[in-house]
């Protein structure tokens, strides 16, 4: 199924993806995109149904014939104290806030997001598989995630961030057990395991 290009006819939009949400650690990571109106590029898709090569591939080709785009990032302490619904929301605000362009409608993937600066915005449930500019700020925010994670696995290679990039697979659930979690840990999610 092809990913709808404009969600509406006449507006300048601006599709935004977090990524991270349901990880023990590590930051969670928006990022938002103003397609071009010449932007073609059929494999772009949520960032969840491209291999890592794929993904890694699409995310210079994105940089490079949109109009504008923005990642944000927001640290452990800071879902730790706002919750994760809320750091995911204010992420995807503080990407917003980068754009050069002001965008006219906020497309965003989910149901739940907060009024930013007087712009309308629609929710889109899975719209990273339905929106073509969502799609590409999951790439963009998923792309940048792994690299991270990747760099913070040289910190601690025993949790396997470089393969798990942070979710609870077994091996990183067995590091947490034996070792216990870092400063990149997510305080407030269930990090002991039986």
């Amino acid at each position: 199924m092809d990913l709808v290009k404009k969600w509406s006819l006449f507006y300048v939009e601006a599709g935004c993806d977090e990524v991270g949400r349901g990880c023990l650690c590590g930051p969670v990571v928006a990022a938002t995109v103003i397609l071009d109106d010449n932007f073609n590029q059929n494999l772009v898709n949520d960032s969840k149904k491209l291999n890592f090569k794929t993904r890694m591939d699409l995310d210079s080709y994105i940089k490079d014939n949109v109009k504008d785009y923005a990642i944000a990032e927001l640290s452990a302490q800071f879902i730790d104290q706002h919750n994760i619904l809320n750091a995911s929301i204010h992420a995807m605000h503080q990407a917003l806030d980068q754009l050069t362009i002001r965008p006219e409608l906020i497309l965003v993937d989910g149901n739940k997001f907060h009024p930013y600066n007087y712009i309308p915005h629609e929710c889109i449930i899975k719209g990273d598989s339905k929106v073509l500019s969502i799609a590409a700020a999951s790439i963009l925010a998923k792309n940048y995630r792994d690299r991270l994670m990747i760099e913070l696995h040289e910190e601690h290679p025993e949790y396997g961030w470089d393969t798990n990039f942070g979710y609870a697979t077994k091996k990183h659930q067995q590091a947490l057990i034996k070792l216990g979690p870092t400063k990149y840990h997510r305080q407030s999610f269930r990090l002991k395991y039986d």
